[in-house]
């Protein structure tokens, strides 16, 4: 019992050193920071100036395979008709009255006979707006059915997409149609864009990153050379590298998190911007960016994270020296 009883005080005991050297360590690292104040601004700076170019990179990236991945897999023409063409009502209204429309199904007739279309669907206007404001928010819900200002449209799926282009061609030429849209284009831009963009982006993140962690280690450095003799001290009477590393890990880490909170904020609300003025043009074609909802929270996680690692990474290359034996 006594034995169970020295245990367990002892666990206790160690438990509460834990404690107390953990805020030690954050209390020591939050006056480093203070103490050499232009250093942790440069060092701020640069994390965030890197963190802030990642979430670019990332944002244009992941949007570009999503968009391209999109129109891939929906192989498809947009054909819009002019306002006065009706080619999927039978009867129309003409001088008052409600008379047969003669040149129902004219457009969609013309579509199903070309060779290489699989299926044509029909797309109204008032279908079209629903989807908009369903996707936008309700905040693009200003306009009524008789003033709508978007088309009638087919929806043109082809048998391969390599028939994309011929279709859109063949497509213009039909009477009573306004406009055609396809993705092959935007498809081959949007690979070209990507892969670009994963190659320089890359390269250019990891040398932002490198010069990050050289900046916070040069910080981190001139505190440890400051505190030279204190730390000295400590070794001499015994304590363990951890312990003495534990501070500056800290204030690593504060200048991480630190660079981190504008890069979020940024993403929060610009990419919000984004998808608002740039996701309406691309669901007339049953295109849509990566959801805000889904896409800032995860992505912001990532950079305090990121931004954290980079802070803590600069730290241990800056203590390396000073704890060889």
């Amino acid at each position: 019992l006594k034995m169970a009883v020295w245990y367990v005080m002892k666990r206790k005991e160690n438990t509460d050193t834990m404690i107390r050297r953990f805020f030690r360590h954050l209390i020591e690292s939050l006056k480093s920071l203070t103490r050499n104040g232009w250093m942790t601004v440069a060092a701020v700076s640069s994390v965030m100036i890197t963190l802030s170019l990642v979430a670019v990179f990332a944002s244009v990236i992941l949007n570009t395979a999503k968009l391209a991945n999109d129109i891939s897999n929906n192989v498809r023409v947009m054909v819009y008709m002019r306002k006065d063409v009706f080619d999927n009502s039978e009867t129309i209204v003409k001088e008052g009255q409600t008379v047969q429309n003669e040149d129902y199904h004219k457009v969609y007739d013309a579509l199903t006979s070309m060779k290489n279309v699989e299926k044509v669907t029909f797309s109204s206007k008032q279908e079209q707006y629903n989807k908009l404001t369903e996707t936008m928010g309700s905040e693009w819900d200003v306009f009524d059915e008789e003033n709508n200002p978007l088309y009638d449209a087919y929806i043109v799926e082809t048998k391969a997409p390599k028939y994309v282009e011929s279709v859109t061609k063949d497509a213009r030429k039909i009477d009573g149609v306004s406009e055609v849209q396809n993705g092959g284009t935007n498809t081959k831009k949007l690979f070209a864009l990507s892969n670009f963009i994963q190659t320089w982006g890359l390269i250019g993140a990891a040398l932002l990153i490198f010069v990050a962690v050289l900046l916070i280690s040069n910080t981190i450095r001139i505190t440890i050379i400051s505190r030279s003799r204190e730390i000295q001290i400590m070794r001499l009477v015994g304590a363990k590298n951890s312990y003495i590393r534990g501070p500056f890990l800290f204030e690593g880490a504060w200048i991480g998190l630190l660079g981190a909170t504008i890069p979020s904020v940024a993403v929060y609300f610009i990419y919000k911007i984004a998808f608002q003025t740039m996701n309406k043009s691309l669901v007339g074609q049953g295109l849509s960016m990566i959801d805000p909802k889904l896409f800032s929270p995860i992505m912001i996680a990532i950079l305090f994270v990121l931004g954290i690692l980079i802070g803590s990474l600069g730290s241990v290359f800056s203590m390396r020296r000073f704890l060889k034996i």
